[in-house]
């Protein structure tokens, strides 16, 4: 979770009543809009499908389906976040997905790879095509745009040449399970899925353990910290929305695997954007390219890594896609491409780069598909699900021009 700031210093002391306190809360949230704002949203919408649904919505067969179906978005919505902080776009992701998915069908079924390998050759593959395309956009200086269109449409036939416009299955069930398979039940028999209410145990301790932490550093460094009535609410609030999750999980069949591969990634690219060199420059680049170029920052090696990455993820999210089908279908992965760059635009990027984060994108993906399975829940039409959500995406970038506006007068 991100450190909060507010306007002006609040030392660390007892504020007052509630009065106070309620004051203090509506004052971090307006300094902090930009960054709550779509969490705030995605807890209404959840809230409105819940009584709108009559209590479907947030049942845990419901919440566990809503986690498998949107899985390969999160993925990609975390690389294209990525990729649009460092001021570019892909719009090859989709048919790379396609294609890698359909590699590794092809590597399993026709030529009996065990699927280990064949998930390790996809990813390299997925690694290869990221570093073509951002050569030609780091070191040659194509717009971004035009390689990975080109991209889309290269991967899109490839594809069907690949599969010789057949789907190809069945998958061996460890391949399966990277996309339908739960952690294994241990210990005794209870009403709750052991191991899941364990995991979820350990993620608040270092949920807390990090706010704890982040709290001493910004006080080392005589930065702005929330007063202490603050902190302890923003506590109870992360540690409440972890167990109630983790509760909702463990009484049907626990975390699915899926979960497991989304929160690595998470960590993982979520701290190498906040605290390595390679993040902080990929942000300097996207806010200010010329700036970042004059103070050293190699320019094209971290656009190169940026859509290596992207590519990476592309390839893991269309295996899990494929997965899910139990097929590498030529028709994969459609549209993903644009559901990818809406999620991270709903999550917080923004249009000129150097704005958003990882946690962000994977909040606007949630967004995306808890709009999609509650309009589904309700019976909305898919034409009215399509406006729906185009407003949606609208009124995000909307708000984000609105929030610069109010940032810069």
């Amino acid at each position: 979770m991100s450190r909060t700031t507010l306007e002006k210093d609040t030392p660390d002391r007892d504020t007052g009543g509630p009065r106070a306190v309620a004051a203090q809360l509506l004052a971090a949230l307006r300094s902090n809009m930009r960054q709550y704002g779509m969490l705030i949203a995605l807890v209404l919408l959840l809230g409105l499908f819940q009584v709108w649904s009559e209590g479907d919505m947030l049942l845990p067969r419901n919440v566990t389906n809503i986690l498998l179906q949107n899985s390969y978005i999160l993925i990609l919505a975390i690389g294209m976040m990525i990729v649009i902080i460092n001021g570019h776009i892909d719009l090859s992701v989709g048919s790379l997905a396609a294609f890698t998915g359909a590699a590794a069908a092809v590597m399993m079924v026709d030529h009996d790879i065990p699927w280990q390998l064949a998930l390790l050759a996809s990813l390299l593959i997925g690694a290869v095509v990221g570093a073509w395309q951002g050569f030609w956009i780091a070191y040659v200086g194509i717009p971004s745009f035009i390689v990975t269109l080109a991209g889309m449409l290269l991967f899109r036939g490839a594809t069907q040449i690949l599969l010789d416009g057949q789907s190809v299955a069945p998958f061996p069930e460890g391949f399966q399970d990277l996309s339908q398979g739960f952690l294994p039940e241990v210990g005794p028999n209870t009403n709750y899925h052991n191991l899941t209410i364990l995991l979820g145990v350990l993620v608040c301790a270092v949920a807390l353990f990090q706010e704890w932490r982040a709290r001493q550093q910004a006080r080392a460094y005589e930065l702005h910290v929330l007063p202490f009535q603050m902190f302890v609410l923003k506590c109870a609030a992360i540690v409440a929305a972890v167990l109630a999750f983790t509760l909702t999980l463990a009484s049907y069949r626990g975390v699915p695997v899926v979960l497991l591969i989304l929160g690595g990634l998470l960590v993982a690219l979520g701290f190498v954007m906040r605290n390595a060199v390679v993040g902080r420059h990929i942000y300097a680049l996207g806010g200010n390219r010329a700036a970042a170029q004059l103070s050293g920052v190699k320019d094209k090696r971290v656009t190169l890594l940026v859509f290596v990455n992207m590519g990476v993820l592309a390839a893991l999210a269309g295996c899990v896609y494929a997965s899910r089908l139990n097929a590498g279908t030529p028709g994969a992965g459609n549209l993903f491409e644009l559901e990818a760059i809406a999620a991270a635009f709903i999550g917080g990027a923004s249009m000129s780069g150097g704005v958003g984060t990882v946690l962000g994108a994977v909040i606007g993906g949630l967004v995306l598909g808890v709009l999609n399975n509650g309009m589904s829940l309700v019976g909305i039409s898919q034409d009215w699900q399509q406006v729906i959500k185009g407003l949606v995406l609208l009124a995000a970038v909307g708000f984000d021009v609105w929030n610069k506006r109010r940032a810069s007068s």
